[in-house]
């Protein structure tokens, strides 16, 4: 059977339990066909690039299958129907990539950069030498023209 990794996005008022009551629901629709779903990445809640049905923000879901093409178009064909699903998208791959996606990848590498970032530390003050310049320094240096001088 071939291969496909589809994705789709929920509406931003949709609850987490609702998003994987859905996922419930397609992987009975694609297993209803003969098909299994090998795997799913829920995404959480991202921003969209732009609006979509006044909707700023979804909730990604990636699902790998391993399906026949007639139970891919059914499972679109119900997404297309459902009132929660903003957009879906699915591509023929020729086989799944082990391990996590490339999007769940970066997401913990930010959090690992996160956790190694040294912005919190306090920089050590400036010593006090160089901030203060000597009394007899400040009076030897000349000073501004006064405006009876300069007439």
């Amino acid at each position: 059977m071939p291969l496909y990794e589809h994705v789709f996005i929920a509406r931003q008022d949709v609850s987490g339990a609702q998003v994987d009551q859905m996922v419930e629901a397609f992987t009975g629709v694609v297993e209803s066909g003969g098909g299994k779903v090998v795997g799913t990445e829920s995404w959480g809640l991202r921003n969209l690039a732009y609006r979509i049905k006044k909707n700023r923000k979804g909730h990604y879901v990636m699902m790998n299958l391993d399906a026949p093409s007639d139970v891919v178009l059914e499972l679109e064909r119900q997404q297309r129907i459902h009132d929660d699903i903003l957009r879906y998208l699915t591509v023929r791959v020729s086989e799944h990539e082990e391990g996590p996606s490339i999007i769940m990848q970066g997401r913990k590498e930010r959090s690992s950069r996160r956790d190694d970032d040294d912005s919190g530390d306090v920089k050590p003050a400036a010593s006090a030498s160089e901030d203060k310049v000597p009394v007899a320094e400040a009076a030897d240096a000349p000073a501004a023209p006064s405006a009876e001088e300069t007439e």
